[in-house]
Protein backbone atom coordinates (compact mmCIF):
# COMPACT_ATOMS: atom_id res chain seq x y z
CA UNK A 1 0.00 0.00 0.00
CA UNK A 2 1.04 3.40 -0.93
CA UNK A 3 1.22 4.69 2.63
CA UNK A 4 2.71 1.24 4.60
CA UNK A 5 5.69 2.84 5.34
CA UNK A 6 4.71 5.07 7.55
CA UNK A 7 4.45 2.22 10.18
CA UNK A 8 7.70 1.32 10.53
CA UNK A 9 9.51 1.23 13.40
CA UNK A 10 6.44 -0.52 15.26
CA UNK A 11 8.20 -3.32 17.22
CA UNK A 12 6.58 -5.85 20.14
CA UNK A 13 3.28 -7.73 20.58
CA UNK A 14 0.68 -6.74 18.47
CA UNK A 15 2.15 -3.18 18.86
CA UNK A 16 -0.20 -1.72 16.31
CA UNK A 17 -4.11 -1.60 14.79
CA UNK A 18 -7.12 -3.15 16.21
CA UNK A 19 -4.61 -5.53 17.92
CA UNK A 20 -3.50 -3.30 20.37
CA UNK A 21 -7.32 -3.00 21.52
CA UNK A 22 -8.07 -6.33 21.67
CA UNK A 23 -7.96 -8.74 24.87
CA UNK A 24 -6.15 -12.10 23.92
CA UNK A 25 -7.86 -14.78 24.91
CA UNK A 26 -7.62 -18.21 24.95
CA UNK A 27 -9.40 -20.23 21.98
CA UNK A 28 -10.55 -23.83 22.41
CA UNK A 29 -8.31 -25.15 19.81
CA UNK A 30 -4.80 -23.54 20.42
CA UNK A 31 -1.63 -25.56 21.34
CA UNK A 32 -0.83 -25.81 24.58
CA UNK A 33 1.40 -22.72 26.43
CA UNK A 34 0.00 -20.46 23.61
CA UNK A 35 -2.31 -17.62 23.49
CA UNK A 36 -5.07 -17.00 20.49
CA UNK A 37 -4.40 -13.95 18.91
CA UNK A 38 -7.48 -14.08 17.23
CA UNK A 39 -10.13 -11.40 18.42
CA UNK A 40 -12.32 -12.52 20.78
CA UNK A 41 -15.62 -14.32 19.39
CA UNK A 42 -17.85 -11.13 19.94
CA UNK A 43 -15.39 -8.84 18.15
CA UNK A 44 -14.57 -11.11 14.48
CA UNK A 45 -16.30 -9.42 11.86
CA UNK A 46 -17.15 -12.56 10.20
CA UNK A 47 -16.99 -16.03 10.90
CA UNK A 48 -17.42 -19.34 8.80
CA UNK A 49 -17.96 -22.81 10.40
CA UNK A 50 -15.73 -24.61 7.05
CA UNK A 51 -12.57 -21.90 8.14
CA UNK A 52 -13.33 -22.91 12.01
CA UNK A 53 -13.30 -26.36 11.40
CA UNK A 54 -9.86 -26.34 9.21
CA UNK A 55 -8.15 -24.56 11.48
CA UNK A 56 -9.37 -26.65 14.29
CA UNK A 57 -8.57 -30.06 12.22
CA UNK A 58 -5.30 -28.31 10.66
CA UNK A 59 -3.80 -27.52 14.13
CA UNK A 60 -4.05 -30.99 15.18
CA UNK A 61 -1.75 -32.22 12.54
CA UNK A 62 0.59 -29.79 12.78
CA UNK A 63 3.22 -31.05 15.42
CA UNK A 64 5.56 -28.13 15.92
CA UNK A 65 3.04 -26.04 18.55
CA UNK A 66 4.53 -22.68 17.62
CA UNK A 67 3.56 -23.25 14.10
CA UNK A 68 -0.24 -24.80 14.49
CA UNK A 69 -0.24 -21.17 16.59
CA UNK A 70 1.07 -19.29 14.04
CA UNK A 71 -1.95 -20.84 11.59
CA UNK A 72 -4.49 -20.47 13.98
CA UNK A 73 -4.00 -16.37 14.14
CA UNK A 74 -2.92 -16.12 10.81
CA UNK A 75 -5.37 -18.11 8.11
CA UNK A 76 -8.84 -16.50 9.71
CA UNK A 77 -7.33 -12.96 10.03
CA UNK A 78 -9.20 -11.57 7.03
CA UNK A 79 -12.36 -12.53 8.15
CA UNK A 80 -11.64 -11.83 12.03
CA UNK A 81 -10.85 -8.60 11.22
CA UNK A 82 -11.02 -6.99 7.77
CA UNK A 83 -14.35 -7.88 6.12
CA UNK A 84 -17.51 -5.62 5.96
CA UNK A 85 -20.63 -8.10 4.39
CA UNK A 86 -24.17 -6.56 3.65
CA UNK A 87 -26.95 -8.19 1.73
CA UNK A 88 -28.64 -5.63 -0.61
CA UNK A 89 -31.33 -4.91 -2.80
CA UNK A 90 -28.73 -5.97 -5.95
CA UNK A 91 -27.24 -8.98 -4.08
CA UNK A 92 -24.22 -9.38 -1.11
CA UNK A 93 -21.65 -6.79 -0.97
CA UNK A 94 -18.50 -7.30 0.86
CA UNK A 95 -16.19 -4.48 1.43
CA UNK A 96 -12.83 -5.77 2.54
CA UNK A 97 -10.04 -3.29 3.97
CA UNK A 98 -6.37 -4.44 3.96
CA UNK A 99 -6.22 -4.11 7.73
CA UNK A 100 -4.49 -1.09 9.22
CA UNK A 101 -5.38 0.77 6.15
CA UNK A 102 -9.44 1.59 5.97
CA UNK A 103 -9.38 1.06 2.52
CA UNK A 104 -10.05 -1.03 -0.40
CA UNK A 105 -7.10 -2.78 -2.49
CA UNK A 106 -8.82 -4.84 -5.78
CA UNK A 107 -5.08 -6.94 -5.44
CA UNK A 108 -5.28 -7.02 -1.64
CA UNK A 109 -9.07 -7.99 -1.13
CA UNK A 110 -8.49 -10.88 -3.94
CA UNK A 111 -5.43 -12.35 -2.24
CA UNK A 112 -7.07 -12.06 1.16
CA UNK A 113 -9.51 -14.03 0.52
CA UNK A 114 -8.37 -16.35 -2.07
CA UNK A 115 -7.58 -19.10 0.24
CA UNK A 116 -10.96 -19.42 0.98
CA UNK A 117 -12.05 -20.40 -1.71
CA UNK A 118 -11.76 -24.42 -1.59
CA UNK A 119 -14.40 -24.42 0.90
CA UNK A 120 -17.00 -22.18 -0.08
CA UNK A 121 -19.15 -25.15 -1.47
CA UNK A 122 -19.00 -26.15 2.56
CA UNK A 123 -20.12 -22.90 3.56
CA UNK A 124 -23.28 -21.11 2.42
CA UNK A 125 -22.27 -18.17 4.31
CA UNK A 126 -18.53 -17.70 3.15
CA UNK A 127 -19.98 -18.27 -0.34
CA UNK A 128 -21.85 -15.66 -0.38
CA UNK A 129 -19.16 -13.41 1.74
CA UNK A 130 -16.86 -14.42 -1.36
CA UNK A 131 -19.64 -13.24 -4.05
CA UNK A 132 -19.74 -9.74 -2.17
CA UNK A 133 -16.39 -9.34 -2.99
CA UNK A 134 -16.82 -9.98 -7.00
CA UNK A 135 -19.99 -8.17 -7.09
CA UNK A 136 -18.33 -4.88 -5.17
CA UNK A 137 -14.72 -5.13 -7.49
CA UNK A 138 -16.88 -4.99 -10.43
CA UNK A 139 -19.22 -2.00 -9.13
CA UNK A 140 -15.62 -0.32 -8.36
CA UNK A 141 -13.94 -1.07 -11.82
CA UNK A 142 -16.51 0.35 -13.11
CA UNK A 143 -16.21 3.57 -11.07
CA UNK A 144 -12.44 3.92 -12.25
CA UNK A 145 -10.31 1.42 -14.00
CA UNK A 146 -7.55 3.29 -13.12
CA UNK A 147 -7.72 3.13 -9.52
CA UNK A 148 -6.20 0.87 -7.12
CA UNK A 149 -7.82 1.08 -4.19
CA UNK A 150 -11.48 2.74 -3.21
CA UNK A 151 -13.20 4.01 -0.64
CA UNK A 152 -16.60 1.78 1.19
CA UNK A 153 -18.59 5.39 -0.18
CA UNK A 154 -17.85 8.65 -1.57
CA UNK A 155 -15.76 9.50 1.38
CA UNK A 156 -12.82 11.15 -0.35
CA UNK A 157 -8.94 10.42 0.79
CA UNK A 158 -5.97 11.59 1.88
CA UNK A 159 -5.10 11.74 -1.82
CA UNK A 160 -7.14 13.87 -2.87
CA UNK A 161 -4.97 16.22 -3.70
CA UNK A 162 -3.16 14.12 -6.22
CA UNK A 163 -3.13 15.66 -9.54
CA UNK A 164 -4.98 12.81 -11.43
CA UNK A 165 -8.64 11.97 -12.15
CA UNK A 166 -9.88 11.58 -8.88
CA UNK A 167 -13.36 10.82 -7.60
CA UNK A 168 -14.34 10.92 -4.09
CA UNK A 169 -15.13 6.79 -4.03
CA UNK A 170 -11.01 6.43 -4.46
CA UNK A 171 -8.67 6.24 -1.84
CA UNK A 172 -5.62 6.16 -4.53
CA UNK A 173 -5.44 6.31 -8.37
CA UNK A 174 -2.17 4.28 -9.01
CA UNK A 175 -2.88 2.46 -12.37
CA UNK A 176 -1.21 -0.88 -12.25
CA UNK A 177 -2.73 -3.73 -14.37
CA UNK A 178 -2.71 -6.31 -11.54
CA UNK A 179 -5.37 -4.46 -10.38
CA UNK A 180 -7.55 -5.30 -12.77
CA UNK A 181 -6.06 -9.41 -12.98
CA UNK A 182 -6.88 -10.18 -9.52
CA UNK A 183 -10.74 -9.61 -10.04
CA UNK A 184 -10.87 -11.65 -12.97
CA UNK A 185 -8.70 -14.15 -11.16
CA UNK A 186 -11.39 -14.37 -8.35
CA UNK A 187 -14.44 -14.12 -10.40
CA UNK A 188 -13.09 -16.80 -12.88
CA UNK A 189 -12.03 -19.41 -10.45
CA UNK A 190 -15.14 -18.71 -8.39
CA UNK A 191 -17.13 -19.84 -11.35
CA UNK A 192 -14.36 -22.66 -11.43
CA UNK A 193 -15.51 -23.99 -8.50
CA UNK A 194 -18.91 -23.56 -8.46
CA UNK A 195 -20.45 -23.38 -11.84
CA UNK A 196 -22.46 -20.25 -10.56
CA UNK A 197 -22.37 -17.80 -13.48
CA UNK A 198 -24.74 -15.22 -11.55
CA UNK A 199 -22.56 -12.92 -10.32
CA UNK A 200 -22.29 -12.46 -14.51
CA UNK A 201 -24.82 -9.17 -14.10
CA UNK A 202 -24.73 -6.81 -16.83
CA UNK A 203 -23.03 -4.65 -15.16
CA UNK A 204 -20.09 -7.26 -14.44
CA UNK A 205 -19.98 -7.89 -17.94
CA UNK A 206 -19.12 -3.90 -18.82
CA UNK A 207 -16.41 -4.25 -16.08
CA UNK A 208 -14.81 -6.59 -17.63
CA UNK A 209 -14.99 -4.75 -21.42
CA UNK A 210 -13.43 -1.71 -19.61
CA UNK A 211 -11.02 -4.16 -18.61
CA UNK A 212 -10.15 -4.87 -22.22
CA UNK A 213 -10.66 -1.48 -23.81
CA UNK A 214 -8.16 -0.27 -20.57
CA UNK A 215 -5.38 -2.55 -21.49
CA UNK A 216 -5.95 -1.86 -24.97
CA UNK A 217 -5.16 1.90 -24.11
CA UNK A 218 -2.46 1.16 -21.91
CA UNK A 219 -0.62 -0.36 -25.03
CA UNK A 220 0.07 3.37 -25.83
CA UNK A 221 -0.27 2.68 -29.91
CA UNK A 222 -2.15 5.63 -30.23
CA UNK A 223 -0.36 8.26 -28.13
CA UNK A 224 -0.28 8.16 -24.20
CA UNK A 225 -3.74 7.43 -23.26
CA UNK A 226 -5.85 9.38 -20.83
CA UNK A 227 -4.04 8.32 -17.62
CA UNK A 228 -1.57 10.55 -15.57
CA UNK A 229 -0.60 11.21 -12.33
CA UNK A 230 1.63 13.42 -9.96
CA UNK A 231 2.03 13.32 -6.35
CA UNK A 232 3.46 15.93 -4.04
CA UNK A 233 5.93 14.10 -2.31
CA UNK A 234 9.50 13.18 -0.85
CA UNK A 235 9.54 9.77 -2.28
CA UNK A 236 10.49 9.37 -6.15
CA UNK A 237 8.75 5.79 -6.13
CA UNK A 238 5.15 7.91 -5.26
CA UNK A 239 5.14 10.28 -8.23
CA UNK A 240 5.60 9.71 -11.84
CA UNK A 241 8.05 11.10 -14.36
CA UNK A 242 7.49 12.41 -17.52
CA UNK A 243 4.95 15.27 -16.97
CA UNK A 244 3.04 12.22 -14.83
CA UNK A 245 2.99 10.13 -18.00
CA UNK A 246 5.95 8.15 -16.85
CA UNK A 247 9.15 7.02 -19.19
CA UNK A 248 8.88 6.83 -22.62
CA UNK A 249 8.21 3.80 -24.31
CA UNK A 250 8.19 2.49 -27.98
CA UNK A 251 4.70 0.69 -28.54
CA UNK A 252 5.34 -3.55 -29.25
CA UNK A 253 2.00 -4.81 -27.86
CA UNK A 254 2.82 -5.14 -24.18
CA UNK A 255 0.52 -3.14 -21.47
CA UNK A 256 1.94 0.22 -19.80
CA UNK A 257 1.72 -0.22 -16.21
CA UNK A 258 2.42 2.81 -14.20
CA UNK A 259 3.07 1.12 -10.97
CA UNK A 260 4.13 -2.09 -9.60
CA UNK A 261 1.98 -3.99 -7.42
CA UNK A 262 3.92 -2.46 -4.63
CA UNK A 263 2.44 0.66 -5.53
CA UNK A 264 5.91 1.98 -6.04
CA UNK A 265 6.71 3.80 -9.89
CA UNK A 266 7.49 1.41 -12.82
CA UNK A 267 11.16 2.85 -14.00
CA UNK A 268 10.41 1.46 -17.35
CA UNK A 269 6.43 0.81 -17.82
CA UNK A 270 6.34 -2.26 -19.09
CA UNK A 271 6.26 -4.16 -15.92
CA UNK A 272 7.72 -7.76 -16.92
CA UNK A 273 5.31 -9.87 -14.33
CA UNK A 274 2.16 -7.68 -14.35
CA UNK A 275 1.86 -8.72 -18.36
CA UNK A 276 2.05 -12.07 -17.84
CA UNK A 277 -0.63 -12.37 -15.29
CA UNK A 278 -3.11 -10.15 -18.12
CA UNK A 279 -2.48 -13.26 -20.63
CA UNK A 280 -3.58 -15.54 -17.72
CA UNK A 281 -6.16 -12.77 -17.20
CA UNK A 282 -6.95 -11.98 -20.82
CA UNK A 283 -7.16 -15.90 -21.59
CA UNK A 284 -9.71 -16.70 -18.50
CA UNK A 285 -12.29 -13.43 -19.30
CA UNK A 286 -12.14 -14.95 -23.32
CA UNK A 287 -13.26 -18.08 -21.64
CA UNK A 288 -16.11 -16.56 -19.58
CA UNK A 289 -17.53 -14.56 -22.39
CA UNK A 290 -17.72 -17.54 -24.83
CA UNK A 291 -18.87 -20.13 -22.12
CA UNK A 292 -21.10 -18.14 -19.72
CA UNK A 293 -22.43 -15.16 -22.30
CA UNK A 294 -21.69 -17.09 -25.96
CA UNK A 295 -20.47 -13.61 -26.90
CA UNK A 296 -18.04 -14.54 -29.70
CA UNK A 297 -16.56 -11.35 -30.38
CA UNK A 298 -15.43 -10.50 -26.99
CA UNK A 299 -14.35 -13.77 -26.43
CA UNK A 300 -11.89 -13.62 -29.51
CA UNK A 301 -10.81 -9.64 -28.94
CA UNK A 302 -9.47 -10.81 -25.50
CA UNK A 303 -7.62 -14.07 -27.05
CA UNK A 304 -6.40 -11.92 -28.98
CA UNK A 305 -5.17 -9.68 -27.24
CA UNK A 306 -3.44 -12.19 -25.44
CA UNK A 307 -1.72 -13.40 -27.78
CA UNK A 308 -0.03 -10.20 -28.64
CA UNK A 309 0.97 -9.50 -25.50
CA UNK A 310 2.64 -13.47 -25.09
CA UNK A 311 4.62 -12.86 -28.58
CA UNK A 312 5.95 -9.28 -27.43
CA UNK A 313 6.99 -10.93 -24.06
CA UNK A 314 8.67 -13.30 -26.20
CA UNK A 315 10.46 -10.29 -28.09
CA UNK A 316 10.94 -7.84 -25.26
CA UNK A 317 11.15 -9.26 -21.88
CA UNK A 318 13.85 -11.87 -22.14
CA UNK A 319 17.53 -10.83 -21.85
CA UNK A 320 20.91 -13.25 -21.41
CA UNK A 321 22.84 -12.88 -18.73
CA UNK A 322 26.16 -13.55 -18.30
CA UNK A 323 26.04 -15.85 -14.90
CA UNK A 324 22.34 -17.41 -15.46
CA UNK A 325 21.48 -17.24 -19.37
CA UNK A 326 18.29 -16.18 -20.47
CA UNK A 327 16.41 -14.70 -17.77
CA UNK A 328 13.41 -12.75 -17.73
CA UNK A 329 13.47 -8.54 -16.78
CA UNK A 330 11.20 -7.27 -14.46
CA UNK A 331 11.11 -3.88 -16.37
CA UNK A 332 11.23 -3.04 -20.39
CA UNK A 333 10.43 -0.11 -22.29
CA UNK A 334 10.39 -1.66 -25.84
CA UNK A 335 13.20 0.66 -26.62
CA UNK A 336 16.27 -2.30 -25.51
CA UNK A 337 16.53 -1.08 -22.04
CA UNK A 338 15.86 -3.62 -19.00
CA UNK A 339 15.35 -3.17 -15.46
CA UNK A 340 17.14 -6.69 -13.77
CA UNK A 341 15.83 -6.84 -10.30
CA UNK A 342 12.26 -8.59 -8.33
CA UNK A 343 10.35 -7.40 -6.25
CA UNK A 344 8.44 -9.04 -2.85
CA UNK A 345 4.88 -8.47 -4.22
CA UNK A 346 2.77 -10.16 -6.01
CA UNK A 347 2.71 -10.58 -9.22
CA UNK A 348 6.64 -10.76 -9.45
CA UNK A 349 8.92 -12.73 -11.23
CA UNK A 350 9.46 -15.43 -8.00
CA UNK A 351 5.52 -15.86 -8.07
CA UNK A 352 4.53 -16.31 -11.89
CA UNK A 353 3.92 -20.23 -11.39
CA UNK A 354 1.92 -19.41 -8.33
CA UNK A 355 -0.66 -17.11 -10.90
CA UNK A 356 -0.48 -19.93 -13.55
CA UNK A 357 1.58 -17.61 -15.70
CA UNK A 358 4.46 -19.96 -16.45
CA UNK A 359 5.48 -23.70 -15.25
CA UNK A 360 7.72 -23.66 -12.27
CA UNK A 361 10.23 -26.23 -14.83
CA UNK A 362 10.12 -24.21 -17.49
CA UNK A 363 14.10 -22.88 -18.07
CA UNK A 364 13.24 -19.53 -18.26
CA UNK A 365 11.42 -19.50 -15.21
CA UNK A 366 14.44 -21.57 -13.26
CA UNK A 367 17.10 -19.20 -14.75
CA UNK A 368 14.81 -16.42 -13.31
CA UNK A 369 14.23 -17.84 -10.57
CA UNK A 370 18.12 -18.76 -9.43
CA UNK A 371 18.56 -14.77 -10.38
CA UNK A 372 16.31 -13.70 -8.01
CA UNK A 373 17.04 -15.49 -5.49
CA UNK A 374 20.71 -14.63 -5.11
CA UNK A 375 22.53 -11.31 -4.06
CA UNK A 376 22.28 -10.75 -7.64
CA UNK A 377 19.14 -9.69 -7.30
CA UNK A 378 19.48 -5.97 -6.18
CA UNK A 379 16.40 -6.24 -3.90
CA UNK A 380 17.26 -9.51 -2.05
CA UNK A 381 18.94 -9.65 1.39
CA UNK A 382 20.40 -11.94 3.68
CA UNK A 383 20.87 -11.20 7.27
CA UNK A 384 21.21 -12.57 10.57
CA UNK A 385 17.38 -13.25 10.67
CA UNK A 386 16.74 -14.31 7.63
CA UNK A 387 17.05 -14.37 3.60
CA UNK A 388 14.15 -13.31 1.49
CA UNK A 389 13.16 -10.07 -1.31
CA UNK A 390 12.31 -6.90 -0.22
CA UNK A 391 11.60 -3.70 -2.77
CA UNK A 392 12.05 -0.04 -3.26
CA UNK A 393 8.84 0.84 -0.86
CA UNK A 394 9.95 0.01 2.28
CA UNK A 395 13.88 -0.02 1.55
CA UNK A 396 17.31 -1.53 2.33
CA UNK A 397 17.51 -4.78 4.52
CA UNK A 398 13.45 -4.78 5.15
CA UNK A 399 13.07 -8.70 3.77
CA UNK A 400 9.09 -9.19 3.10
CA UNK A 401 7.28 -12.56 4.38
CA UNK A 402 5.43 -12.17 1.29
CA UNK A 403 8.65 -13.06 -0.82
CA UNK A 404 9.62 -16.22 1.62
CA UNK A 405 5.59 -17.65 1.20
CA UNK A 406 5.98 -16.84 -2.43
CA UNK A 407 9.67 -18.70 -2.82
CA UNK A 408 7.58 -21.80 -0.80
CA UNK A 409 4.49 -22.18 -2.63
CA UNK A 410 6.30 -22.29 -5.81
CA UNK A 411 8.97 -25.16 -4.52
CA UNK A 412 9.33 -28.52 -4.64
CA UNK A 413 12.05 -28.94 -2.94
CA UNK A 414 11.49 -29.80 0.57
CA UNK A 415 14.68 -28.56 2.06
CA UNK A 416 14.10 -25.38 0.22
CA UNK A 417 9.98 -25.26 2.25
CA UNK A 418 11.91 -26.21 5.12
CA UNK A 419 14.44 -23.23 4.81
CA UNK A 420 11.45 -20.74 4.50
CA UNK A 421 8.73 -22.27 7.39
CA UNK A 422 12.13 -21.81 9.68
CA UNK A 423 12.26 -18.18 8.63
CA UNK A 424 8.91 -17.42 9.13
CA UNK A 425 9.13 -18.92 12.54
CA UNK A 426 11.88 -17.11 13.69
CA UNK A 427 11.20 -13.27 12.03
CA UNK A 428 7.32 -13.16 13.43
CA UNK A 429 8.56 -10.96 16.54
CA UNK A 430 6.72 -13.26 18.97
CA UNK A 431 3.70 -12.16 17.62
CA UNK A 432 2.25 -15.24 15.73
CA UNK A 433 1.35 -12.85 12.64
CA UNK A 434 3.05 -12.26 9.34
CA UNK A 435 4.31 -8.57 8.59
CA UNK A 436 5.26 -6.16 5.97
CA UNK A 437 8.78 -6.19 5.86
CA UNK A 438 11.30 -7.60 8.98
CA UNK A 439 14.75 -6.33 8.79
CA UNK A 440 17.17 -8.97 8.35
CA UNK A 441 18.96 -8.87 11.08
CA UNK A 442 16.98 -8.10 13.82
CA UNK A 443 13.33 -9.67 13.22
CA UNK A 444 11.92 -6.80 15.96
CA UNK A 445 12.15 -4.44 13.60
CA UNK A 446 9.14 -4.58 11.40
CA UNK A 447 6.33 -2.75 9.07
CA UNK A 448 2.43 -3.28 9.88
CA UNK A 449 1.75 -5.19 12.74
CA UNK A 450 -2.03 -5.84 10.59
CA UNK A 451 -1.36 -6.90 7.28
CA UNK A 452 -4.53 -9.64 6.50
CA UNK A 453 -3.13 -10.67 3.03
CA UNK A 454 0.33 -11.21 4.43
CA UNK A 455 -1.16 -13.70 7.13
CA UNK A 456 -3.75 -15.77 4.89
CA UNK A 457 -1.13 -16.35 2.55
CA UNK A 458 0.98 -18.15 5.23
CA UNK A 459 -2.32 -20.39 5.91
CA UNK A 460 -2.35 -20.85 2.71
CA UNK A 461 1.21 -22.10 2.41
CA UNK A 462 0.50 -24.09 5.68
CA UNK A 463 -2.59 -25.96 4.52
CA UNK A 464 -0.43 -26.73 1.23
CA UNK A 465 2.20 -28.25 3.63
CA UNK A 466 0.27 -30.25 5.32
CA UNK A 467 -1.21 -31.60 2.37
CA UNK A 468 1.61 -32.41 0.09
CA UNK A 469 4.49 -32.43 2.77
CA UNK A 470 3.33 -32.87 5.81
CA UNK A 471 6.25 -35.00 7.43
CA UNK A 472 7.77 -31.29 6.74
CA UNK A 473 6.02 -29.81 9.84
CA UNK A 474 7.52 -31.88 11.90
CA UNK A 475 11.32 -31.01 11.51
CA UNK A 476 10.75 -26.90 11.85
CA UNK A 477 12.91 -26.08 14.85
Amino acid sequence: MSNRRKFIGQTGILSAGLFASLSMTKANGSPAGYVSGRPPVSQRKFTSKAIEDIIFKTTKQIKDPEIAWMFENCFPNTLDTTVEFQKTDDGPDTFVITGDIHAMWLRDSTAQVWPYLPFIKADADLYQLILGVIHRQGKSILIDPYANAFNKEATGSEWASDNTDMKPELHERKWEIDSLCYPVRLAYHFWKQTGDISFFTPGYDKSLQLILSTFKQQQRKSGKGPYHFARKTEKATDTLPGNGFGNPVKPVGLICSSFRPSDDATIFPFLIPSNYFAVVSLKQMAEMFLKIKQDHGLAGECASLATEVEIALKEHAVVSHLKYGKILAFEADGFGNHLLMDDANIPGLLSLPYLDCMKDFDPLYKNTRSFVLSSDNPWHFKGKAGTGIGGPHVGFDMIWPLSIIVQALTSKDENEILSCLQILKKTHAGTGFMHETFHKDNPEKYTRSWFAWANTIFGELILKIVKEYPSLLAKVI
